[in-house]
């Protein structure tokens, strides 16, 4: 299908005016490449606003440099300005957890990394603020999300407030933003003023304690203050504990903290959208392309989604380093099957598109259409987690609905086949309920994944192999995997298929020491692993891993808890990951030697790389030998 360039929405003067537009009513700053898409954030609030009847224009990745001139282009919109700085974390998508500059963003045509600043939302705004002083600037997307309290930046190596103080911003809508933006925008259009709009749920606002409305009330939950947490780290880990909470609460309080003079109130979040409310917003009319001032240029991310489909929203693992509970929240909001049938069939109409979906995911691949079987104790439940320490005998693990989805996409004539490239919860699949037909329908589910919908490699995250660890981390014991691993390796060779099973890993997360990367190495060889997918723990805003990390307390049960910092004592651990390299060996060897685990090194390396140094310098030592003998055999 041929799009004109009125079916985007518009981002320079010259698409207002074909439009015929004299003004607009929301301006968007956003901090990626403008993808058309439901899978990049200024797309789906641009495209919902428009639904409700508003005039939106989008400001792809202004320069921040010089006159500003990409922020007066579209001069003044008639109720606010958003910022929307992109579907990463910026200092993420900037930095390495080594904090080196990485050397493409996923996000911005051709993935040139110096398309967006350091904490966009923070630059975009204070550039507003400076220009339009008399005009909101709402903020969103998750930079602004994951910072709407007290948290620990690790760039900067510091504790920050909620940034509002730091952006100068008038309110942040937090999570995922289509209901709260919508009820912005209307109540603004109808002449209240930003100021006074402090009961829009799932909103973040700075106000005097004189100016509360109703006060702080007793079921308000009070924080400690931000000048609290820069003096005692406990008291920082203590509040975590409330924040996730009621970020993962059906009908959560509301959030105080004291900062300065203010208060940050954190209002609770909109109820998890029902699947009415989800097609709506995936039906709306997105072209699914990059705009056409991108003509020629790659977007990676764009790449990587091009071909799949979301079918949900949210996720109850609540692993301890994820971010996605504390902006997506845990329960699980599915999109019904016309909708995903619907948008399958527009990708498959696109014109390079060869017959294979690369994705028929969400958050957790597997969570689809699950919920709580008797929901008024889902409403009361405090649990950050619907599977950890143990899977709630509540929870409804049935995977039917999945199954039914999975084989109407491919009976779809356009499909040749689909895969699944999100991640898959192993501990779900092995899972035994009561409920038989539950049970079936896991190992029914098993085998069709194994089966048809894995592009020869899948994909499981199982983390770390300490049970210590996992626990700390909210994931499921290593012995699963193991299990999970004996039955895909079966379901292979039944099939007669030769696909790989690729586990991902973390060093250094809280509560990991250097002795556990060495025994995580050893356990991973001897299941014939030589590990690709790893990474050294990043700590993001708004994780309890993060938590652990900065204060040294669990938040949960404030027990101290060790965690390595210094990229010396990172590179300690991440070295065993490599243990088959023969550059690591030494240093490996010489580790194993300095915390009293000389026993793993013949696990690890039988032919140590001390034991191959002798046998080389031996062995040149002998050649010589013999070559003099020879010399002194022809002399004579």
């Amino acid at each position: 299908m041929e799009y004109r360039l009125t079916d985007f929405l518009p981002t320079t003067k010259k698409e207002l005016e074909l439009r015929r537009w004299d003004e607009v009513d929301v301006i968007l700053f956003s901090g990626d490449a403008y993808v058309d898409h439901p899978s990049f954030g200024a797309a789906v609030i641009g495209r919902t606003l428009e639904a409700k009847g508003f005039r939106v224009a989008i400001v792809p990745q202004p320069d921040w440099h010089g006159d500003f001139r990409d922020f007066k282009k579209l001069g003044r919109p008639r109720l606010f300005f958003g910022i929307a700085p992109g579907c990463m974390d910026s200092m993420v998508n900037k930095y390495t957890a080594a904090r080196r500059l990485r050397s493409e963003d996923a996000y911005s045509p051709d993935g040139r990394h110096d398309m967006r600043p350091e904490y966009p939302t923070i630059v975009y705004s204070k550039i507003l603020k400076q220009l339009y002083p008399d005009i909101p600037v709402v903020l969103g997307g998750i930079e602004a999300s994951l910072r709407r309290l007290t948290h620990y930046d690790y760039w900067k190596d510091e504790l920050r407030p909620c940034i509002l103080c730091d952006s100068g911003a008038d309110l942040i809508i937090y999570g995922m933003g289509e209901k709260p933006i919508a009820e912005l925008a209307q109540r603004l259009s109808q002449g209240e003023r930003i100021n006074d709009l402090r009961d829009i749920k799932q909103t973040v606002w700075l106000t005097r304690e004189a100016d509360i409305p109703d006060g702080i009330g007793t079921n308000d939950i009070v924080l400690h203050s931000h000048e609290q947490c820069l003096r005692d780290k406990r008291a920082e880990a203590e509040n975590y504990r409330h924040i996730e909470e009621q970020s993962n609460m059906m009908h959560a309080q509301r959030l105080l903290q004291q900062v300065g003079h203010r208060y940050v109130v954190v209002n609770p979040p909109f109820p998890p959208m029902t699947t009415e409310e989800l097609d709506a917003s995936y039906d709306l009319p997105y072209t699914r392309l990059p705009h056409p001032k991108y003509k020629g240029k790659r977007i990676p991310a764009f790449d990587m989604i091009k071909f799949s489909v979301n079918i949900h929203r949210g996720c109850f693992g609540g692993c301890a380093f994820c971010t996605i509970s504390a902006h997506q929240g845990k329960f699980i909001s599915c999109r019904s099957k016309e909708s995903i049938l619907k948008e399958v069939k527009k990708v498959a109409a696109m014109p390079d598109f060869k017959g294979y979906l690369s994705d028929l995911g969400a958050p957790s691949a597997n969570m689809y259409g699950m919920h709580g079987r008797n929901l008024n104790a889902c409403e009361k439940c405090r649990r950050p987690s619907c599977i950890h320490p143990q899977v709630c005998p509540n929870l409804d693990t049935n995977h039917t609905k999945l199954l039914e989805i999975y084989r109407a996409v491919d009976a779809l004539p356009q499909i040749k086949k689909s895969f699944i490239g999100s991640g898959v919860r192993y501990d779900l699949l092995l899972h035994r309920s009561k409920d038989e037909a539950s049970n079936r329908a896991a190992e029914e589910y098993t085998r069709e994944l194994i089966s048809h919908h894995v592009s020869g490699r899948l994909k499981v995250a199982p983390e770390h192999t300490s049970d210590r660890v996992l626990m700390l981390m909210r994931k499921p014991t290593f012995q699963l995997f193991k299990d999970f691993k004996r039955i895909f390796d079966r379901i292979n060779r039944e099939e007669g298929l030769n696909q790989q099973l690729i586990p991902y890993f973390i060093s250094s997360h809280p509560g990991c020491k250097e002795e556990d990367m060495a025994e995580l190495a050893v356990i991973t060889k001897q299941l014939d692993f030589q590990l690709e997918q790893v990474q050294d723990f990043t700590p993001t805003p708004m994780t309890i891993a993060t938590e652990m990390w900065y204060t040294g307390y669990d938040p949960y049960t404030l027990e101290p808890v060790f965690s390595a910092k210094t990229p010396r004592e990172k590179q300690a651990q991440r070295q065993f990951f490599f243990w088959y390299k023969p550059e690591e060996r030494r240093c490996i060897e010489q580790s194993l030697r300095r915390i009293g685990r000389p026993d793993i090194i013949k696990q690890l390396c039988p032919t140590s790389t001390h034991h191959n140094e002798h046998y080389r310098t031996d062995r040149r030592s002998e050649e010589s030998r013999q070559e003099k003998r020879g010399r002194n055999r022809r002399h004579k």
